[in-house]
Order: structure tokens, then C-alpha cells, then sequence
């Protein structure tokens, strides 16, 4: 816990910035061409204190269907006829992707390494396929070749080994699509393995990073409309009062009782074994933190989740509102027991959140890969326009 005198002093500062006197570091959810080309991003470091970045495929979808900024390459690449849709885009990817871990590079050398990363995803494709996982990821990384590069992979039971195997090969990895605090452990357990795989080498564990990425708001999301449907249902005022006192808190519980699994699984013998030889924890990111119900407070999955050795990667909208009105606390850490309560009233309430997570994993993997595919879609079309035009 951060001392009072710490709380105290950061007051009246940019509450982006005064994150990091709670332990956590803010990270961007989102990439665009101009972010890098106008100077945005080298002030939000600066201001706002902008620890790092993550990308997928949905947001640079965004970015080149909505706008011209990719005018330029995309009129380039139009003229290769050795590239396909997915080479194309990694093209276009790769170039953001290198100039804005350039422009994080202070970051991560004046943090020794903990921070100053920026992520990029693996096909979508290949969640359920272990070995083109890690194919893939080698190749990425060496295609981006920068220190300060996070290659992200899902958490499916098919993307454990390949985790393991990537961080074994030295690579920085960003397990995403989490939800369920029993897979988490799992990844956690692919952390450390591929670090003392990676130490049996020779490898250097002090440049080596990582973080595990809960999804928070999707969780509500899902958990809100099914004690919706069960509130029709029900004409009994006693389970009614238990489920309305669900609406809204499972996200946030199940986030709070996954940080406490990290504190347990970072100590203790087999950690420091590793921690000696430089190592540092797989921080917990928070992601899906933008609000989805307009009846909870737009910053509120930011605020319900601060405490030390964490990220939270915020898209746009959200960096704008925790700016401009956001509360600091060390949230994380409150009413454990209370979190621990909303689980098991959940239970009570006829809810498995074993079903919700597992149903919500396999959702992402779907809407990943449609998004990847309608991201290569619009490289193709943008690509066929500049050739119209040209």
C-alpha cells in the first residue's frame, strides 16, 4: 500500500499521470498513423504520463477504413503482386508498430525495462493452433525487431504451450482474452515456466516482460443481461433483491480476486528463484475498461481497479474521462471479502461464472477473427480505390 504522504502529494495533478504513485501504469488502447505523425503521442507521454500502447486488429481496421492516412503505403502496396490481404496489413501494422516503440523507447529505458511496450497480435486466425501460434509469433517479432515489443497471444488452452515456448525463446508476450481466474493461473504458470526455460538457456530474465490482459467490462456485459432475463422470470423478492444487488459488481470482483491469486503466485520460493536472476512479475492488465452501460459511471472500471504492479489500458474515450473527472484510491485492494461475496451470491443466483467466462472466451476468439477478416477486407478495398484513382 502506497503511504498516505504519497496519496496526499499527488492532488491536484493529472489523474492519468498520478496512476503511477499508485503502483499502476496507464497504457493506451489504441493506434492511428496521426497519433504518432502530430505529435499526440509523444505528449501524452509526456503529460499524461503514457506508459505504453496495445493494438488489435479491430482498431487498426478503424484506422484504415475511416480515414487516409494509409494512403500513401496502401497505394505502394497496391502494386506488389507478391503480397496478399495479411501481408499487406502487416505491412502497414509493422511500420506504426515500430515507430510508435520508438517514441516509447525513454520510457522503457528509464523504467528499467518495465514499461515503454507496445503490443501486436498474432492472426486471430490461429487461437486454436498451437505451433502456427508460435510460428507466427517468431516471426513477428523478428519482423518488428524492437526490445520494446509485446507479441500477443490468446489465453486458449491451445495458446498456453505456445506462451510458454515464446517466452522460453526471450520473446515479450501479452496474453489476451481473459476472463476466468482459473486460466488465469494457467497463464501465470506458462509465465514463469517459459522464464525458468528461458534461464536454463542463458537467457537475460531482466530484459523480459509480460502481461496477462482481463477483459473487465464484457463481463458485466454478459453477467447484466442474464440477471436481466432471470428478473422476468422471478417472483420472489428475496432473489430479486439478490440479483438487482448483483448488477454491475461481478466484473470488478472477479478483477479484485484476480489480483490476490497474483500476489500469491509472485512469492514464495520458486519466484525468487527466478526474481534473483532479475526477473520481473507478469503484471495483471486490465482491458474491455471502457463503460458499456450508460447507467454506471464512465470511468468506473478504472477507478474500482487501481492498486500496485498493474496496467490498465484504456481506449480514447476512456483516457479523455479518467482525465477529466477521475478519483484515485488504492480500489484494489478494498473489501477482498466483499468481492468474494458478489462471487458467491453469484453462484447463489443460479449464474456459473465458469459458464459466463468460458462463453465469453469463446465469443472473443470469434469476434477477433471476424474482425481480423473485416480488417483485410479493408485493405483490399482501400487498395483497389488508390488503384481506381491513381
Amino acid at each position: 500500500m502506497q503511504s498516505t504522504e504519497v496519496l496526499e502529494s499527488v492532488k491536484g495533478t493529472n489523474p492519468l499521470k498520478a496512476l503511477l504513485s499508485y503502483g499502476q501504469s496507464m497504457w493506451l488502447d489504441y493506434i492511428r498513423r496521426d497519433l504518432i505523425t502530430s505529435g499526440k503521442l509523444k505528449t501524452m507521454i509526456n503529460d499524461d504520463g503514457l506508459r505504453g500502447m496495445t493494438s488489435n486488429p479491430s482498431i487498426f481496421e478503424k484506422a484504415i477504413a475511416d480515414s487516409h492516412l494509409y494512403d500513401d503505403m496502401l497505394k505502394s502496396l497496391g502494386s506488389r503482386a507478391d503480397l496478399d490481404a495479411t501481408s499487406r496489413y502487416e505491412q502497414i501494422a509493422i511500420r506504426d508498430i515500430q515507430d510508435a516503440a520508438d517514441m516509447l523507447r525513454p520510457v522503457y529505458q528509464s523504467s528499467e525495462f518495465r514499461d515503454g511496450y507496445i503490443s501486436l497480435e498474432v492472426s486471430p486466425l490461429l487461437a486454436l493452433e498451437t505451433q502456427k501460434t508460435i510460428d507466427e509469433g517468431r516471426r513477428l517479432w523478428k519482423a518488428v525487431n524492437r526490445e520494446n515489443v509485446m507479441i500477443k497471444v490468446p489465453g486458449t488452452a491451445e495458446g498456453l504451450p505456445a506462451i510458454r515456448q515464446l517466452i522460453g525463446d526471450g520473446i515479450n508476450i501479452n496474453v489476451t482474452l481473459l476472463f476466468a481466474q482459473e486460466v488465469y493461473e494457467k497463464v501465470t504458470e506458462a509465465y514463469i515456466a517459459g522464464l525458468e526455460d528461458l534461464a536454463k538457456r542463458g537467457g537475460n530474465l531482466k530484459k523480459m516482460a509480460g502481461v496477462a490482459s482481463f477483459f473487465i467490462s464484457r463481463i458485466d456485459t454478459l453477467v447484466d443481461s442474464m440477471i436481466e432475463d432471470k428478473l422476468k422470470t422471478t417472483k420472489d423478492a428475496q432473489t430479486q433483491t439478490l440479483l438487482k444487488s448483483l448488477l454491475g459488481k461481478v466484473a470488478i470482483a472477479n478483477g479484485k480476486l484476480t489480483y490476490q491469486r497474483y500476489q500469491r503466485i509472485f512469492s514464495g520460493p520458486r519466484w525468487e528463484a527466478l526474481a534473483s536472476k532479475g526477473a520481473q512479475t507478469q503484471r495483471v492488465l486490465w482491458a474491455s475498461t471502457s463503460t458499456k452501460n450508460p447507467a454506471y459511471r464512465d470511468v468506473m472500471y478504472v477507478e474500482e481497479l487501481i492498486g500496485p504492479d498493474t496496467v490498465d489500458t484504456m481506449p480514447p474515450a476512456t483516457v479523455d474521462a479518467f482525465r477529466d473527472h477521475g478519483r484515485l484510491r488504492n480500489s484494489l485492494a478494498e473489501d477482498v471479502a466483499g468481492a468474494q461475496k458478489v462471487m458467491d451470491d453469484l453462484a447463489k443466483a443460479g449464474i456459473s461464472i465458469k459458464e459466463v467466462t468460458t462463453r465469453l472466451t469463446t465469443d472473443g476468439v470469434k469476434l477477433f477473427a471476424d474482425a481480423f477478416h473485416q480488417l483485410l477486407a479493408a485493405v483490399e478495398k482501400s487498395i483497389q480505390l488508390k488503384g481506381q484513382n491513381a
